[in-house]
Order: C-alpha cells, then structure tokens, then sequence
C-alpha cells in the first residue's frame, strides 16, 4: 500500500496548537456560521493564541475586505487585525496581475473585497463588459448580487476575454442553511458561454502561495470544514490538516472521502485544536482499526463498529476501516472511481461519481451507533 495514500487519521502526544505554530483557519463552517460564532470557536482560538500559535484566517470567501472580516472576528470574541485574513479575492488578484499590465481594466462580478484586492495590485476594477478590458473575474457577490452580474460574465467570456475565478466552492453555509456560492454562479457562465475559469482559491496553488508569502509560517496546520477545497488544498501543499464537523462536511461524507481529501486529523469544532489525538492502531493483520475504546472493520460491505467511549474516537477507527478498505481496492486495480464506491456511503464535497451511485460499503448502522 503506498505510503503517500493515506488510510487513517493521524495521531499526535501533544495538543496541535502546540505542535504547530500556525494555524491556517477557515472560516465559514470552522469560525462562524450566517455570521455567528460557531460554539466553542472564540474560546478554543484565545487558548491557541495565548499559547503562542500564530492565528491566520484563509477564506474563500472573495465578499469582504480583510478589515471588514478582521472587524467582524473581533466583533465575535475573535480578536483579529487586517493582515490576519488572507481571502482568495487577494489571491486572485495577485494571479490577474501577472498576465495582464499594471493599470488594466478588469470585469470585476463580486463585492467590495474584490474590487479593493484588484486595486491592491495596480488594476482598475470596472462594471461593464463593454469597456477596454483585459481580464474579467468572478468572486462572491453576496446574496443580492444581481443576474445581470451575471451576464456581463457570459458577454466578456464569451468574446473570448481571460477568465478568472476568486473559487468554485458550489455551496456556503449560513445561520440558515447551505446556500449556492460562487461557484455555482461560475457554472451559470460556464454553461452560457462555455470554457473553464482559471481558479485561485482553495484548493488551487494560488490560494496556497498567497497564504504562505503572507504568514512565512513553519509548521503549518489548515483547519476546515470542507473536504474539496480545505483538505484537498493542505493535501496539494504538503501541509496538515484539520477537518471539523461544523461546517458542511457529514461523517458519512468523511467515511467517503478520496485520498486527496482525507485529514490528518479530525474534531468535533475547534476544540479539537487543544487536544491530543489518540492513534488509530492496526489489528488483527490489517482487517480492524482501534481508536481508545472502539474497534473498526468491514465485513461483507458492512462497517461495523464495537465498544465505547468518546464517539470522536469511533469516527476515527471507521475512518481508517473504509478507507483502507477503499485504498485496497484501487490498488487491486478497481481504479479510483470504482474504489470509492466500495467505501462508506453519503454524497456532497470529495465524492466520485461511482460513489454517489451508490454501490458502497454500508455504514449507516455504524454511523447511528456512534449518534450520527
């Protein structure tokens, strides 16, 4: 089994805020949630903070200016200053800036964070595809952007005009539910005037190169919530992770989840950031995972789940049960797609295909058994 795939979460002796000394924090779904701090966050960031990790708040989110976010962290319990929010409206900007000359007008389709981060670097934001432009880029426009955004988008791309995008995250969370995200008003452009943005944010480089030039952090570790652009980003940049379960990422969903969008570790919340994580040790020759006070296994397309203790820890020997179960798979020639739907079920962020469709390990009386 190759050792760059992994199949189980990791451990750590010492709490992570200690052995790292960065954390690189989502914020939808890990910080706040509509605009209200997610329990436990503010009180888990002081601990790290006051412990000596560097807080750093990495969002896809292109809507606001770093100050407006920083004002609303502090406003949260979360005391945070401009240079502290690294957003991939600055990432994007930063890539527009190194194929287009210093002072070029570009579409801008997003809020204020947008056009200030394009300003940042020499360029003109404007409103109208039939201006001089040399670029058009599409970030997060908040819940009132306007369809005719939208199709100032489509008549810049579809004159051939170099197409950006801040992210794709297809979904936000808010107080409310899950709402679309930029990315599904790129896929509105896409399917009117067809081709492929260049994306910047989570998980791309860009975003990752925008992060590290503005933290010069060490020994990083990426908190977050979503499987596809969070982890797959940590995953691409040699980092560790964290995946909470705060945000739009289910247990099913991580049971799930392919290679490049597997945790290093997992938490409930922040919390998590504080604590040791146990081991998930290998027995009986590979064929069950135990974590604390839980054993894991597949049997006959069945997860099972035996013992007691912290739920968290039981997440974490099924995570290691299917996902080695899925990684077997591939690497006995199935291929990826026909690996995944081998594993535990659910549908969302970091799902094949194959896997949506159902052919699966079942391992919803596990899940019920550890209360999800």
């Amino acid at each position: 089994m190759s050792e760059s795939v992994r199949t189980r979460p990791g451990g750590s002796a010492r709490p992570l805020h200690e052995a790292y000394d960065t954390a690189l924090l989502d914020l939808d779904g890990v910080v706040y949630a509509g605009g209200e701090a997610i329990a436990y966050a503010a009180e888990s960031l002081e601990v790290a903070r006051s412990a000596g990790m560097h807080l750093a708040y990495v969002t896809n989110n292109a809507f606001r200016t770093p100050q407006t976010v920083a004002e609303h962290l502090t406003s949260l319990g979360v005391p945070a200053e401009p240079g502290d929010v690294i957003t991939s409206a600055q990432a994007v900007a930063r890539l527009i800036s190194e194929h287009v000359p210093a002072g070029a007008q570009v579409l801008a389709i997003g809020g204020e964070g947008l056009w200030v981060a394009l300003r940042e670097r020499g360029l003109v934001p404007v409103d109208s595809a039939d201006e001089d432009i040399a670029a058009v880029v599409q970030g997060y426009g908040g819940p009132k952007q306007t369809w005719d955004r939208l199709m100032e988008a489509g008549y810049a791309v579809a004159r051939g005009v170099p197409w950006y995008a801040s992210n794709t995250d297809l979904t936000i969370p808010t107080g409310r539910g899950i709402a679309p995200g930029n990315g599904a008003a790129v896929e509105v452009v896409r399917f009117a005037a067809g081709g492929a943005p260049q994306v910047a944010g989570k998980p791309q480089p860009p975003m990752h190169r925008e992060t590290i030039l503005r933290t010069a952090a060490e020994r990083p570790l990426v908190v977050g919530d979503r499987l596809d652009t969070d982890i797959e980003g940590a995953h691409g940049g040699g980092v560790d992770s964290l995946l909470v379960l705060t945000g739009v990422t289910t247990p099913a969903q991580l049971l799930a989840a392919e290679p490049e969008h597997r945790p290093t570790f997992v938490a409930a919340d922040l919390r998590g950031m504080l604590t040791a994580h146990p081991e998930v040790e290998v027995r009986a020759g590979g064929a069950e995972f135990a974590c604390a006070g839980w054993t894991a296994s597949v049997r006959d397309a069945e997860a099972v789940i035996e013992g007691s203790g912290d739920p968290l820890d039981g997440l974490r020997a099924l995570c290691a049960a299917t996902w080695t179960a899925g990684t077997a798979a591939n690497e006995g020639g199935e291929g990826q797609g026909a690996g995944a739907a081998r594993r535990a079920g659910g549908s969302g962020p970091g799902l094949s295909a194959a896997h949506r469709d159902g052919d699966r390990i079942n391992a919803d009386k596990a899940l019920a058994r550890l209360g999800w």
